[in-house]
């Protein structure tokens, strides 16, 4: 049997408030945000007693989406560092095609996001670049050429 899609990628994120606006500027879109109330998720996850907030946001095309959880409790754990650079394990970034990646670095800027290293033309075919958001949270943006 196959992988059908992929359906979202998890974020946990201290303010909620500050990360969906810095995607919402990216150009995502709320879809959903409140309690997560299903007694359910505390056996899917493995912790008990668990109290949070979650939200998700889809792309425009419906074709993507990232899903952010704000734990109340039990406490969200911080890893370190904060700032971890691209080669430390783990989930590093996500990617997301964009239409002019300037203008979406612009934008990301008045939320809080800083350029990682440079944008950088990749043959003809890209121009690159990773920004880094609230929370450390780290997106690449690639706009195709031609």
């Amino acid at each position: 049997m196959a992988i059908q899609r992929m359906d979202n990628v998890l974020v946990v994120v201290e303010d909620l408030d500050a990360v969906i606006a810095f995607f919402v500027e990216l150009g995502m879109e709320l879809e959903s945000r409140g309690p997560l109330e299903w007694g359910g998720a505390e056996r899917v996850i493995g912790l008990e007693d668990v109290r949070q907030d979650v939200a998700m946001l889809r792309v425009p095309n419906g074709q993507g989406r990232v899903e952010l959880a704000k734990f109340h409790r039990p406490k969200a754990i911080v890893p370190e560092p904060d700032d971890a650079p691209a080669n430390t394990l783990g989930l590093r970034r996500v990617m997301f095609a964009v239409d002019d990646v300037e203008d979406v670095v612009a934008r990301l800027r008045t939320r809080g996001g800083e350029l990682v290293g440079e944008i950088v033309r990749y043959e003809d075919v890209f121009r690159l670049c990773y920004v880094r958001g609230p929370e450390g949270i780290v997106v690449g943006l690639a706009e195709q050429l031609g």
